[in-house]
Formats: C-alpha cells, structure tokens, sequence
C-alpha cells in the first residue's frame, strides 16, 4: 500500500508559527504533527509527501528519523486532487491520500480493509459533527453507499451528520479524473464526478477524535485531546520545571518557575517562564521569555 501525505499548504491561519516552520513539522507533544500519521500507517506502507512550503524541513526529519520515504515538491500550489496527480508516476495501485494537518483515531487498517470488502472505487472517512451547516455533509445509504454532498445545509435540512474527514483510499484509475497542472480540488470537483458516474463511492465512519488542527485553537485542541488519550496531564522534555502544568506539553531546555500555572498551553524549546505566571491556552514559540507574575490568556 502507498500513502500520499498532503503537506503543501502555507499555515497561514497558523501564522506567526508558521513563518518559519512547515505546518506539518509544528511540535505536537514534543513530536512532529506529521509524525501522528505517519505511525499510524500500516507497516511497510510506501510514504509520498505532497510538499511545497518549506519542503527542506520536511526532507531534514525524515533523514534525521531514517524515515524511508519520497517527498515531492508542487512548483506552485494544486489543490488537494492537483497535489495527488503531480505524484501520479509513483502510484502502482489503491493507495492512500491523508491529510498531514488531521489527527484523529482512524484505524488506518480498518479503514483500507472496509475499501477492499466493498470492493469500493472510493472510500473517504466520515466524522460526527452537532453543527452541520458549517459543512459540507454527505448523502449516505444504510449500506455506507455515499450518494452526494451536500454543502452547508440548515440543520433540519441536512441528510446526515457526517462531513468528510479527511482520509482517502482510492483506486489507482481516480488519478484518470484529474487534468495535469491545474489546481484542482478533490472534494469539490473529482468526488462527485465520480459519484455522478455512478462508480462504488462509500463512507468510512470511526469514532474516538477527530481534530483538523487549522489554527491555534484547535493545534492546543489536539494538544490537550492527545495527553488524555495517553492518561497524562502534561509533556516536558529536558527541562526544568518547578510550577504546575495542566494539559500542557513543554520543549527542550525550558524553565518553568515556581509559583506558575499553565494551563492548555504549546511551550517551544528554550523559553523562560517567570515565577507567578498564569497561563491559559497560550503558545511560546522558541527563544521566548514570559517575564514574572505575567497573566496571559489566548494568545
């Protein structure tokens, strides 16, 4: 099996940690954000990246980590469905298309072997939302067939609850679908071609979590989501901290001074937090001092 990681996007939303850092290389827990999806792969799975923006990170920590893998860089920006054509030459067969910014509790094993019984030509991961008409959601028969999309719906309208999560397993001839150096969604062009076309299109619904880290709110999301899915309260690596944490992950060569609550919060390798700090869903970026009795919140 082969996996193409889609990791072209610029962060924006994630700005001003992403000025300097590719999205998928922010720190998650001390690791990589990419390096979620990528353990979670089944063994011996084939790894191609989809890369644009700062792409030398990405090739320096799967060097750095013996990652064996193919990171190829997009000239310009493709879309999700352009992204996965420009690595067309590399695909022999069904293969994966996962989002590098989405950490979730998807089975990828379940999820291609659901593909393969079906005997789908597409099969994309569905997820449970209360607020349906901030999405797009799907049409979907009892047997998991996926009929259409339907974009934003009222609430009494919508024919499900599940949106698009993100995971793909497709045959090899949904590459046929994609014109060549366009930019090109898959979500709204190539999918519901295919459905149009009347090909074996279903739905993979898991449940467990589910987060599309986009922005800060929902990167210490994931943060606080991951440290109890692991029974744990907080993260630290070789550092020195003397206050209290609280759902909470902290870098290298840190101090964290006594009288101090964190709370929700990113620490960065090599930053100082003053004694008497409050902190409340907050990130520190690198080389950053929070300076005594500071009370922050946000930000």
């Amino acid at each position: 099996m082969q996996a193409v990681l889609l990791a072209g996007g610029f962060g924006t939303r994630l700005a001003p940690l992403t000025y300097t850092k590719a999205k998928p290389t922010l720190p998650l827990l001390n690791k990589p954000m990419i390096s979620y999806i990528i353990e979670a792969l089944p063994k011996g799975t084939e790894i191609i990246v989809a890369a644009n923006y700062r792409n030398e990170q990405l090739e320096e920590y799967f060097n750095e980590n013996g990652i064996n893998g193919r990171i190829v860089k997009e000239e310009k920006p493709l879309g999700t469905a352009g992204a996965v054509k420009n690595v067309e030459k590399y695909i022999d067969g069904t293969f994966l298309v996962l989002n590098s910014d989405i950490i979730s509790s998807l089975n990828i094993r379940k999820f291609i072997q659901f593909h393969m019984q079906k005997k789908s030509f597409a099969t994309i991961s569905l997820w449970p939302v209360e607020n349906v008409e901030e999405y797009g959601v799907v049409d979907i028969k009892p047997d998991s067939r996926i009929m259409k999309f339907v974009e934003k719906p009222p609430r009494h309208e919508a024919p499900s609850n599940l949106i698009n999560a993100g995971a793909y397993c497709l045959d090899a001839e949904v590459l046929d679908y994609i014109p060549p150096n366009k930019f090109v969604s898959m979500e709204m062009e190539i999918f519901p071609r295919i459905i149009e076309d009347g090909k074996p299109f279903y739905g993979f619904t898991f449940d467990g979590y589910w987060i599309d880290v986009g922005r800060h709110s929902s990167y210490i999301e994931a943060t606080r989501i991951l440290l109890k899915n692991l029974g744990r309260k907080y993260i630290i690596g070789k550092s020195e901290v003397r206050g209290n944490l609280k759902y909470s992950s902290v870098g290298d060569n840190c101090v964290i001074d006594e009288g101090s609550m964190l709370d929700s919060c990113i620490i960065y390798n090599d930053c100082k937090i003053g004694k008497n700090v409050i902190m409340e869903n907050c990130i520190v970026a690198e080389k950053c001092i929070i300076g005594d009795g500071a009370k922050l919140k946000d930000v």
